[in-house]
């Protein structure tokens, strides 16, 4: 405001995914600069920008590392060209029965919260898995004592956590003892677990443990590991907070969304998970750092977003001016490179051929068991949760145009637990996807499998081409494998790493057909079109911990 007083800052304090910020929306602006923190809007951001078609200056920060690039549709690659890490997941009986890390416990914290606050989901629960495999034959016992109760757990009646919660009034010392006492109880009586692992200690809130040697001074309280003692209270505390925000913004039957910034909301995750931890031996941590890892985020440093963001407008002044030529991908280091730069420019890669989102007909390969998996799994865990779509509609090309899911509420709920063959599904039927939000559309080709590895029930692929065998791909072409999305990686393109800087930047020739590097040359050369092999990206990074900011 000081440099330019006559400027206009409209605030929307709103969710970027809400349907209200439509197409036509994006299409007011000359430019989107990006600033946020979860991959889910990132691709949203992304698919309504090249749906406007509106430059967006793609940025983000991970401690002391950053990155600024510039994406434009038909010129440059979308933010969903290169592959990104799939989010850690871990199994459920781990979580629920056998946690032996501090992520399991705060994961299970986010779920119980979920479980009480947030909208119901079956794959969060957090009571004891009775199902486990390694609980078989006389698991729980010890604990179903009581044969008039049926589905009792810890003495406790099996139903909805959020109705028995409700029921008890949110009452702080039933929460605890259930979740801390009772259910730990339930799982030490399933005897085969604890054969070759350190059995949990059953938590009473009226008898905690007076010293835990956690508790420390001389640091803020953020900062500093809670005794238990100082857990149990903040849990409590945090539970009233939460039950009178639902009554008053959410209503009875609304739900409260879980957000690291919300006091109560980390306070709630915070002790939760570190009571859970104290039950099963493992190390407690403190608040900053739960936050930390339950956000998925590594804490920002100041300085490190001060140089982006001088760089997001630094780009934002090429794409204005409309010198396309001239701007970059930027990446910000640890350390500075052999030639002392911390700031490495590269030249902007064109969009991938292979990819699922700015190719003119984008087409993915759905490898799952038909006559297992549900319409209501396509829809969140293969549409919303893996392509990144909101508002799905999906209809099955089989002439007849049968509407398999939509978009409008309560038009298709019926099908949700029908699994695909019940509506003539087979390896290879295609499904016509389309999200009028994002307005975006894909092809969606089913491949039946019976089973996949490590017990996955779906998984997703560029194309056809990309299910042959792995000695088949490498015998073909020994540079290049296939990504979840289709783009082309190479498990040692950290060797080919060339470091540059402004007044020498260079790009790669293509792979030669004996896997070599031809020769390197200056960015300013003419660049004529070919049809081999693409060249990899050229980024720069000295040292290990240098990585691209996702």
């Amino acid at each position: 405001m000081v440099l330019n007083p006559d400027a206009s800052i409209e605030a929307f304090h709103d969710s970027i995914m809400s349907p209200e910020y439509g197409v036509k929306f994006f299409q007011e602006f000359d430019i989107v600069m990006n600033a946020l923190d979860n991959r889910a809007a990132r691709n949203h951001v992304n698919r309504m920008c090249l749906a406007a078609d509106v430059p967006l200056i793609e940025s983000g920060t991970a401690g002391y590392l950053g990155q600024v690039t510039v994406i434009k549709k038909k010129l440059t690659e979308c933010y969903e060209c290169q592959p990104k890490p799939a989010q850690k997941t871990f199994p459920g009986c781990t979580i629920r029965n056998t946690p032996s890390e501090p992520i399991h416990c705060i994961v299970w914290a986010k779920h119980l919260f979920n479980q009480l606050y947030g909208e119901y989901d079956p794959d969060q629960d957090v009571s004891p898995d009775t199902e486990d495999p390694e609980a078989a034959g006389d698991a729980g016992k010890a604990a179903l004592v009581s044969k008039s109760k049926q589905n009792a757990v810890g003495g406790i009646e099996r139903k909805s956590t959020r109705v028995w919660a409700t029921e008890s009034s949110y009452d702080t010392a039933k929460l605890f003892n259930k979740f801390f006492r009772d259910d730990i109880q339930y799982l030490l009586s399933m005897e085969n677990l604890w054969k070759k692992r350190r059995p949990p200690t059953p938590l009473d809130i009226d008898n905690l443990p007076e010293c835990d040697g956690y508790s420390a001074t001389g640091l803020i309280n953020d900062q500093r590991v809670w005794s238990i003692k100082e857990c149990a209270e903040v849990f409590a505390k945090s539970v009233t907070l939460l039950k009178n925000q639902l009554s008053v913004e959410a209503g009875e039957d609304g739900v409260l969304i879980w957000d690291k910034d919300d006091q109560a909301a980390m306070d709630f995750v915070a002790s939760a998970s570190n009571i859970r931890a104290h039950i099963f031996g493992i190390q407690l941590k403190s608040r900053f750092d739960i936050k930390s890892m339950a956000g998925n985020i590594i804490p920002a440093i100041a300085s490190t977003n001060a140089v982006i963001a001088g760089l997001i407008v630094l780009e934002a002044f090429k794409v204005l001016t409309g010198k396309w030529n001239e701007c970059r991908t930027v990446y910000l280091n640890r350390q500075p490179n052999t030639r002392k730069k911390l700031l490495v420019p590269c030249i902007l890669d064109k969009p991938s051929p292979k990819c699922y989102v700015c190719v003119d007909k984008p087409q993915v390969v759905l490898q799952v068991n038909v006559n297992s998996f549900t319409v209501k799994s396509l829809e969140d865990k293969v549409l919303k949760s893996n392509l990144g779509m909101v508002a799905p509609d999906v209809e099955i090309d089989d002439g007849k145009g049968t509407i398999l899911i939509s978009s409008e509420e309560g038009e298709t709920e019926d099908n949700w637990s029908k699994v695909l063959s019940d509506f003539g599904i087979v390896c290879g039927t295609q499904l016509k996807c389309d999200d009028f939000l994002q307005d975006y559309n894909l092809t969606v080709n089913i491949v039946h499998v019976d089973s996949l590895p490590d017990g996955k029930d779906f998984e997703v692929v560029g194309e056809i081409s990309d299910l042959r065998p792995e000695s088949s791909q490498s015998d073909s072409n020994p540079q290049q494998t296939s990504t979840a999305n289709g783009s082309a990686a190479n498990e040692q393109d950290d060797e080919d790493i060339i470091m540059m800087e402004d007044d020498e930047l260079s790009v790669m020739e293509p792979v030669s057909s004996t896997g070599s590097l031809s020769r390197k040359r200056k960015a300013l050369d003419p660049v004529e079109e070919n049809t081999e092999t693409p060249a990899k990206r050229i980024c720069a990074a000295d040292d290990s911990d240098d990585v691209e900011i996702l």
